[in-house]
C-alpha cells in the first residue's frame, strides 16, 4: 500500500482543509504514514497569512527535499494559502515539488493520485476552486467535526492576504451545510465548528430567501437532532448583527463563546486597516453580547506594531483589553505580506519596538485570562472529553462550552458531556474532578 504524510500550518480552516486531503487520500487506497520517512505522498497545507509559517514551512519542506532527494519517486504536493500566493512561481523556488494547489483545489489531487499508484504530471498547479463539502473526510475525533459555510472574503483589511489566495466569498447553500451536519449526527458528531473567513456575513451572495442570515443558519442548525455544540469561527466585528446575537442567546446548542477579532484598540490604526469599525463601536458590540449571553466567552486577536501604531496608539489596545477583559487572545507582530497595502505603508515600526510592546502586551492579556479562569473555580462546568490531558496521562482533557481546557480526575470516556467541578486554573487552563468523583 502507498502511504500518505500531511503537515498542517495555520488557521482552523487549513485544519478542516487536511482532513479532507486526507479523506480524499484514503478513498483513492492510500494509507497514512506516522513520518514523512515512511510516505510515498508527502502533502504540505499551508498558511501565509503571517511570515511565521512560512519560514516554518521553507524548513519543513528542506527536509522533503532530503527525502526526495533519496527516492525520486516520492511525490511531494504543496497546498494551501502559499500555493496559492506562489502560484507557478513554486515551481521555480522549489524544483523539487511536484504539483501545487490552492485552497479551493483540493479534489484536483485525485487528478495526480490515483488507486493502486500514483501518477504525477510535474509541475502542475491546479487552477480551479470548489467547495471540498462533498470530499470524504479524515477526522482526528469521531464526535467533533469542522463544516465549511463559506470560502474567500470580501472584506479589504489593509494587512491581509487572504482575499487575494482564497477569492471572494462563496456561501455555501443552507441544504447542502444542514445535510451535511445531520449527516454528522448520524454518524455520532455531537459538536460542530461552523467555519469560514467571514461566518457573519455567510449567505449575502445566495438567493434571497433561502435562509441567508446567518442567525439563520445558526437556528437551523440549532434543529438538527444529536447536535449538542454549536460553535462558529471566525466573525468580523463589522456584521455581528441583532439576528446572530439572538440566535447566540436562544438556541440551546449554540456554545458561550465567540472569537471577535479587535486587532487594535485605536480607531486611528482600525481605520488604516480598513477594518470598517472604530473602538466605541467595538465596545458597544461586546456590551451587547454580554448583555445578551451574559456568562460568554470572549476571546479576540491583536496585532502590534502595525505602520505608524505610535505609543499612544499601543496604550490604547491595552486600555480595551483591560476593559474588556478577554478570556484569551491570539497576539501578533505585525508581518508585511507581499501585495497589501499595508507591506508599502510609511512609518513601519522598528522591530525592536514590535517586541517589547508584544510583550507588554501578553503579560496584560494573560494576567486578565488568569483572572477570569480563577473566577470560575469552585463551579461545576459541562465537558466534552476529547481523551487524555497532554501534561499529565492519569488526566483526562475536555472542554467546556466556553471553550476552555480543562484536565481533571475521572472515569469518562472521550466523546462523553460530563459534569466536572472545578479546583484550579491558569491564564490557559482550568484543572478539577469530575462531579460524581468529586462528590463520593
Amino acid at each position: 500500500m502507498k502511504r500518505y504524510h500531511v503537515t498542517t500550518f495555520g488557521c482552523q480552516m487549513n485544519a478542516h482543509d487536511s482532513e479532507r486531503i486526507k479523506g480524499l487520500l484514503e478513498s483513492l487506497g492510500l494509507g497514512e504514514a506516522l513520518s514523512r520517512e515512511e510516505a510515498d505522498v508527502i502533502v504540505f497545507n499551508t498558511c501565509t497569512v503571517r511570515e511565521k509559517p512560512d519560514q516554518r514551512f521553507a524548513a519543513h519542506l528542506a527536509q522533503a527535499a532530503a527525502l526526495k532527494k533519496a527516492d525520486p519517486e516520492r511525490v511531494i504536493a504543496v497546498g494551501g494559502c502559499y500555493a496559492e500566493a506562489q502560484r507557478e512561481r513554486i515551481f521555480e523556488l522549489y524544483p523539487y515539488v511536484d504539483v501545487a494547489f490552492g485552497p479551493g483545489s483540493i479534489p484536483h489531487l485525485a487528478d495526480w493520485v490515483g488507486a493502486g499508484g500514483i501518477g504525477v504530471p510535474r509541475g502542475r498547479f491546479a487552477e480551479w476552486r470548489h467547495f471540498a463539502g462533498n470530499l470524504p473526510t479524515r477526522r482526528e475525533r469521531l464526535f467533533q467535526a469542522w463544516v465549511q459555510i463559506s470560502m474567500g472574503c470580501n472584506s479589504v483589511c489593509s494587512y491581509c492576504i487572504v482575499p487575494s489566495v482564497r477569492g471572494r466569498e462563496q456561501s455555501r447553500r443552507p441544504g447542502e451545510i444542514v445535510a451535511e451536519v445531520a449527516g454528522l449526527a448520524a454518524d455520532g458528531v455531537r459538536e460542530v465548528t461552523l467555519l469560514g473567513q467571514n461566518v457573519n456575513s455567510w449567505g449575502r451572495d445566495l438567493i434571497p430567501g433561502l435562509r441567508t442570515e446567518f442567525g439563520e443558519l445558526l437556528r437551523a442548525v440549532d434543529a438538527v437532532a444529536g447536535i449538542e455544540r454549536i460553535r462558529f469561527t471566525s466573525p468580523h466585528p463589522k456584521d455581528f448583527r441583532e439576528p446572530v446575537i439572538a440566535a447566540m442567546a436562544e438556541c440551546g446548542a449554540v456554545c458561550e463563546h465567540t472569537h471577535l477579532p479587535l486587532q487594535s484598540g485605536s480607531s486611528r490604526v482600525l481605520k488604516r486597516m480598513r477594518r470598517t469599525y472604530g473602538r466605541e463601536r467595538y465596545l458597544a458590540l461586546v456590551e451587547r453580547l454580554r448583555a445578551a449571553i451574559p456568562d460568554l466567552a470572549l476571546t479576540t486577536d491583536l496585532i502590534v506594531g502595525f505602520p505608524g501604531e505610535t505609543e499612544d496608539d499601543f496604550r490604547k489596545t491595552v486600555e480595551v483589553v483591560e476593559e474588556v477583559r478577554y478570556d484569551g487572545a491570539f497576539t501578533f507582530v505585525f508581518s508585511p505580506r507581499q501585495g497589501t497595502e499595508a507591506a508599502t505603508m510609511p512609518d513601519q515600526v522598528p522591530d525592536e519596538v514590535k517586541r517589547e510592546r508584544i510583550e507588554r502586551l501578553i503579560d496584560v492579556v494573560q494576567r486578565i485570562a488568569r483572572e477570569r479562569n480563577d473566577e470560575r473555580i469552585g463551579r461545576v462546568e459541562e465537558v466534552l472529553v476529547e481523551g487524555p490531558s497532554r501534561t499529565e496521562r492519569a488526566l483526562l482533557r475536555g472542554r467546556t462550552r466556553r471553550n476552555t481546557t480543562v484536565n481533571f480526575r475521572g472515569r469518562a470516556a472521550a466523546g462523553e458531556l460530563v459534569a466536572v467541578r472545578i479546583e484550579g486554573a491558569t491564564s490557559t487552563t482550568l484543572r478539577g474532578t469530575e462531579s460524581a468523583l468529586a462528590a463520593a
